[in-house]
């Protein structure tokens, strides 16, 4: 493939069928063969913000492998542009497609704080750890122009709740002023994803991220403010980072990581044409081996949707991912740990201030 095809700035190369239209792809293509014909350009590469307004804002997680029981999206749709991301599936659920729409056309939940207010001050609701992200990224580029996240930061801090993050982006950093009021009290824990150390890796697997220079760099301003970071090396993907898990593991060690999680990579859903078409268009010569590696994870296809495997991946490719992880948990966090987060504080600021004469 001629490299001027490429989109530049963009993880997905193609917009996928949506499944749950049997329409999509006939109007896909008569579409595209009219603006072929008028000589019009098909789409265009700009980021589109399309507000929405759901009645509630905290779901509960029901996957038992997951390793969170509540989750928090600001954003539908990331900019990020991650090419393996299993949330590209979700934007079907609104009409779009995995691919380019996932990162063309973002969602926005600018009721969220009041929501998360409401959920928060409810007489049913029990103090548990909510995090923010867990479908996508609460600090792609869109948060720099909405400040839903940083919002919704303040409403845990005055309701003293519990809340995690997981992002790949620095501008976690511009809302420091509240992450270290929450970790004074234990309320704050952020997962740091750093997939690669290699730029050139991270540009094409995920083009609108935070260098991974800023990213270790995130760790280590975060760990130096008390706040707990926990590094996602995540996904290992075979033939592209699997080589690397150790030297990842020891650089996040390095800058204040208490500890590190991390995936095998699997394609489910859109997902494995939209990475196949990628691969194939991106690193041609490894394609077929990159490829084959990810079925030898999942019993022969790129995708496993069996609980408590789908993440971990089988086979022998799978094994030696296993056991460079357990050698690095060895070797760079054998004295470190994650502190619990503390959920008895909340109960006392229901109201919107301390109940001074609770008993």
């Amino acid at each position: 493939m001629n490299p001027k095809d490429i989109i530049k700035g963009r993880g997905a190369q193609q917009d996928t069928n949506n499944r749950f239209s049997e329409f999509s792809s006939e109007l896909r293509d008569d579409f595209l063969e009219f603006c072929r014909l008028e000589g019009e350009e098909a789409h265009s590469n700009k980021t589109q913000y399309l507000p929405i307004f759901p009645k509630s804002i905290v779901n509960k997680v029901d996957s038992p492998d997951v390793g969170m029981s509540y989750s928090l999206n600001p954003y539908q749709g990331c900019e990020h542009g991650c090419i393996y991301c299993y949330a590209r599936n979700s934007h079907e659920y609104w009409g779009y497609s995995a691919g380019l729409d996932f990162e063309r056309k973002i969602l926005i939940k600018k009721d969220a704080p009041k929501l998360l207010e409401a959920k928060l001050k409810s007489k049913k609701w029990k103090a548990a750890t909510i995090v923010l992200s867990g479908n996508t990224d609460c600090y792609q580029p869109a948060e720099r122009k909405f400040e839903i996240t940083r919002a919704c930061l303040e409403v845990f801090l005055k309701y003293r709740h519990p809340v995690g993050i997981i992002t790949k982006n620095a501008l976690v950093l511009r809302d420091l002023d509240i992450l270290t009021q929450l970790a004074k009290d234990n309320l704050i824990r952020v997962n740091v994803s750093v997939t690669s150390l290699s730029e050139t890796t991270r540009r094409i697997l995920e083009p609108r991220t935070a260098s991974i220079k800023k990213r270790l760099e995130t760790i280590r301003i975060l760990s130096e403010h008390q706040i707990p970071v926990n590094a996602m090396l995540a996904p290992i993907i075979p033939g592209i980072n699997s080589h690397e898990v150790l030297p990842l593991a020891k650089a996040v060690a390095n800058n204040g990581a208490l500890s590190f999680g991390f995936t095998v990579v699997r394609l489910n859903g859109a997902i494995g044409g939209i990475f196949e078409d990628w691969i194939r268009k991106t690193l041609p010569d490894k394609a077929d081996k990159v490829l084959n590696q990810i079925k030898d994870c999942h019993g022969g296809s790129l995708n496993d949707s069996r609980f408590g495997v789908r993440n971990r991946g089988d086979g022998k490719i799978a094994q030696q991912i296993h056991e460079m992880v357990h050698l690095a948990k060895r070797k760079y966090f054998k004295d470190k740990s994650l502190p619990k987060l503390n959920t008895s504080l909340h109960h006392q600021y229901k109201d919107g201030q301390l109940r001074l004469f609770d008993v």
